[in-house]
């Protein structure tokens, strides 16, 4: 039986525009917390939670939000479509406004529970899956899969795979541009050695016009990710890039890729971080939980280093709380202005 949840699937699309991809240890709710400070309308994702978890191991703590993270989507990792339809209505009940496939995801322990990138091999259990998901509920049910793995050709390939997730009755997508070479690279070496495959993704887009198709992989700036949605891509999906220096990415997009919204700062987000990190504390949460995702708010301008060694060295201590983090934002403000003044001599 479905939910009675009701998912703007729309307003959704559009905020797909552009993503910040789903990356585990990453983008927990801390990090998408401040993400959504930085954009009011870029479209959030979970770390992958696993079906199992969910449904035998009752883990519901892992679907965990803050309500200001909206819109933002779960995804999710299994194979088995009985217990992937149970996991997707306790993301919906849990107020999700999408939910995830995990279909490209290469590491070994994804590996050894038969999801992630090596569903790739099977596009027919893929399809098996996202039909019993989209069943069990009312919210959009979605994909992000890879080229393809290992000796496969992706142009054969992708396009079967996406013909079967049409069939599904899956509308939306997201194609990380790479393969993945499930026997011989590690998860890292895979975000980087195979070689990025844009033309193919576009030729899916004009190959399957009416799927609403997202870039991922290697789109490292917001020069980028204008290029490809003026290329004819429907969104863009953002990884790393996206956490290690997040204010380039995230603090201009409201106004550059949705076309409404005033930039933000990442001065103006760490003080709007300070009440969040009072009532962690209060909770009985550590400092660094929240800081570690933090320290890359200030890459690549004045007072970075600063930034990152104060909060790296005194977020552990132990009654660590937001005055460190103020104080860290004292010290990286005089360095701002230090690096002023001496541009201006």
């Amino acid at each position: 039986m479905k939910t009675s949840k009701k998912s703007n699937v729309s307003e959704v699309r559009r905020s797909a525009r552009l993503s910040v991809a789903p990356m585990m240890d990453w983008t927990d709710r801390h990090c998408r917390y401040m993400h959504r400070l930085m954009s009011s309308h870029a479209l959030l994702y979970t770390e992958m939670v696993t079906s199992p978890a969910l449904v035998r191991g009752h883990a519901l703590h892992l679907l965990d939000h803050h309500p200001s993270e909206h819109p933002v989507a779960l995804q999710l990792g299994g194979s088995d479509p009985d217990e992937l339809a149970e996991a997707t209505r306790l993301g919906a009940q849990a107020g999700y406004d999408e939910i995830n496939l995990n279909v490209g995801c290469p590491s070994d322990r994804v590996q050894s529970g038969a999801f992630g990138a090596v569903l790739m091999k099977d596009a027919a259990l893929v399809a098996r899956c996202v039909t019993a998901m989209r069943r069990a509920v009312d919210v959009e049910v979605t994909v992000k899969c890879r080229l393809g793995v290992d000796d496969q050709d992706p142009e054969e390939v992708l396009p079967e795979f996406l013909s079967r997730m049409v069939g599904a009755g899956i509308e939306r997508l997201t194609v990380h541009a790479r393969k993945a070479w499930l026997d011989g690279l590690s998860p890292k070496e895979n975000r980087d050695i195979p070689p990025l495959d844009y033309p193919l993704v576009h030729r899916m887009k004009e190959l399957f016009p009416n799927l609403h198709i997202s870039l991922n992989g290697g789109v490292t700036s917001l020069d980028a990710a204008e290029a490809a949605l003026d290329g004819g891509m429907d969104g863009v999906m953002i990884g790393r890039a996206a956490y290690h220096q997040p204010s380039d990415i995230l603090c201009q997009a409201d106004r550059r890729i949705f076309g409404k919204g005033e930039d933000t700062t990442p001065e103006a987000i760490v003080e709007a971080m300070l009440p969040y990190i009072e009532a962690h504390l209060d909770a009985g949460g550590k400092l660094s939980q929240v800081t570690r995702h933090m320290l890359g708010l200030f890459a690549g301008r004045p007072g970075a280093r600063i930034w990152r060694r104060v909060l790296s060295e005194g977020a552990h201590r132990s009654g660590a709380g937001t005055a460190l983090v103020s104080e860290a934002l004292a010290q990286t403000m005089d360095q701002s202005v230090l690096a002023s003044q001496s541009r201006a001599v």
